[in-house]
């Protein structure tokens, strides 16, 4: 498995983030419970969002946040960094050790 962190940076006016907000992190739900997720969370200041992710490609986890309701709305852009944890919390064992 590959490790990414995904930067969601918004390109809507916060008003129109907020209408989508909702059906958004219920399409996260989705992610976690594919265990594909690990944590996600708005960024401070409200610009955008972060997430940890895995996935056996950089092209899965694209096609999977195509799905996001703020990319099917135009509502924000996607950075993706591939990282290699080395060192992480004993209780994250289980979710890296599934490689």
């Amino acid at each position: 498995m590959k490790h990414f962190l995904v930067e969601i940076i918004y390109k809507a006016p916060i008003e129109k983030i907020e209408e989508l907000t909702q059906s958004h992190r219920e399409f996260l739900q989705t992610g976690y419970q594919k265990g594909i997720l690990l944590l996600s969370g708005p960024k401070v200041p409200r610009t955008g969002g972060i997430v940890i992710a895995k996935a056996n490609s950089l092209k899965e986890i694209m096609q999977f946040f195509l799905s996001d309701p703020y990319s099917l709305n135009n509502a924000a852009n996607y950075n993706y960094i591939e990282f290699n944890p080395k060192s992480y919390q004993q209780i994250l064992s289980k979710w890296f050790s599934t490689e």
